[in-house]
């Protein structure tokens, strides 16, 4: 069975996909990349398949006819990754919000420490963020709040997008049965992995606001992690009964 593989889903990344490839692959442990793109405009896809003359063992390249979520992206992604046979799937973003030297430690909490899930966490030790605006701290911090105070969940940071699981996770969870493409993608599969009762571990790390290219927030995405979570919560409610 191969080992690890890190999930970057793109669309308009041309600025940072070189840069964040070759940042994981100069890491101390070898990971292979698939990257999904949404057939970006700004011709992302072309610049990895040069770069997979490179890396031709080690990187991927799945191209979707257009931009259709976050979470399609990464269902997208774990179905192929499954198909594969890795035993560590990652979801990280590429625009350098989530550091590359923070993998292995990712990594090694499911492979070495027992968690089915680990989390990097932007809240589990205070407010780890960098080069946001307050305004957008409080938003998240409170959304935060807001998922555990409906969900029951313990997870400090459930928006977070830099997330490790392994496989036996993402095969039992129902990938075809994921609603949500935003910020409350990421919220439904802590949830389904929280139902579950697998292992979810938060380790600190320190997110760096993009610095190139253009943040993919919305209103739309904020408001289905609002009004999504409630109808979350409602439907496991009347599933256990």
């Amino acid at each position: 069975m191969k080992d690890a593989v890190i999930i970057i889903p793109t669309y308009n990344e041309i600025e940072n996909i070189e840069t964040i490839i070759r940042a994981v692959f100069n890491q101390d442990k070898d990971f292979d990349i698939l990257v999904v793109d949404d057939n970006s405009p700004d011709l992302t896809a072309l610049k990895v398949k040069e770069l997979q003359s490179e890396f031709s063992e080690h990187l991927f390249l799945e191209i979707r006819e257009e931009k259709s979520g976050l979470g399609t992206a990464y269902i997208h992604g774990f179905k192929w990754c499954l198909e594969k046979g890795y035993h560590y799937i990652f979801e990280m973003d590429a625009d350098f919000s989530h550091n590359p030297k923070d993998l292995i430690r990712l990594y090694n909490t499911c492979s070495s420490d027992g968690a089915d899930v680990a989390i990097g966490s932007r809240y589990i030790q205070g407010v780890n963020v960098v080069n946001w605006p307050l305004g957008r701290v409080i938003l998240s911090y409170m959304a935060s709040i807001y998922v555990r105070l409906i969900t029951g969940m313990k997870i400090r940071d459930t928006t977070a997008g830099f997330v490790c699981y392994k496989r036996e996770v993402l095969e039992t969870l129902g990938l075809d049965s994921i609603k949500f493409v935003g910020y409350a993608f990421q919220i439904e599969m802590k949830f389904k992995a929280y139902l579950k009762r697998y292992k979810i571990v938060e380790i600190p790390v320190i997110f760096t606001d993009r610095t190139k290219g253009e943040s993919k927030l919305s209103g739309s995405i904020i408001s289905e992690a609002i009004f999504g979570v409630i109808s979350m919560k409602f439907k496991s409610l009347f599933s256990k009964r």
